[in-house]
């Protein structure tokens, strides 16, 4: 393998900005972005596949704020890891591994083809008031699933800027499944932080509250690069 290649990994809870960052990321240092979430979702809301009992099952659990089957979502993500790996990418993940079970069969086979040296872990940090305002008032193409960010310019708008589809609120973002999603990230994803120290690997903690562009520099200031 020629080239400096590496791994990211950005947590948070729903809301923190870890699409838009991975984005950004992505985008400076030429880094696949594997957004596990929408990979999910694509797969749950593929009518054909909803004929799988598994995926049917997986599609009630992400639309209830309930974390898919670590066993299944696993398989998926170790997967995608590879290609992209044997493509010669670097890589750079979005909220995954979500569960200690993941974690532990994921970050080994990180670890095996990056290397530890060059696996980068971030932590967004933002307040569950924070997570819960920024994703009830969150809104995506329905054509295209263009993201779009909550501001006083854009809190009417109708048509995506890019395709011109319509612009909705995800039903997976109602109030009460923001909580359920809060929770699951404290009791479910928040106990790998501690497998990641045992393993020596370094968390770089970002608060999440300021503008996307101010985060940028602070995760940049952190992780010691340009």
């Amino acid at each position: 393998m020629k080239g400096f290649k590496r791994a990211f990994i950005i947590y948070g809870l729903p809301g923190s900005g870890k699409g838009t960052q991975a984005d950004i990321l992505a985008e400076k240092f030429t880094l696949r972005h594997f957004n596990t979430g929408k990979t999910i979702e694509n797969i749950i809301n593929d009518p054909k596949k909803l004929e799988d009992p598994v995926i049917f099952e997986q599609k009630n659990n992400f639309e209830s704020g309930i974390l898919c089957d670590p066993r299944w979502v696993t398989e998926l993500v170790a997967e995608e890891l590879r290609n992209i790996y044997e493509r010669g990418e670097s890589v750079i993940f979005s909220g995954s591994p979500r569960t200690l079970y993941e974690a532990e069969r994921i970050i080994p086979e990180m670890e095996r083809l990056y290397g530890k040296e060059n696996i980068v872990v971030i932590e967004i940090v933002v307040k569950p008031k924070t997570s819960i305002f920024r994703n009830s008032h969150r809104k995506i193409c329905k054509q295209c699933g263009n993201p779009i960010i909550y501001s006083s310019e854009n809190k009417n708008i109708e048509i995506c800027p890019k395709c011109k589809g319509e612009i909705v609120i995800r039903a997976l973002d109602t109030p009460e499944i923001i909580k359920t999603r809060i929770k699951e990230y404290n009791k479910r994803t928040k106990p790998i932080y501690e497998f990641l120290n045992k393993r020596n690997i370094e968390i770089h903690k970002i608060d999440g509250e300021p503008a996307p562009e101010m985060v940028t520099k602070n995760i940049l200031k952190s992780i010691n690069t340009k």
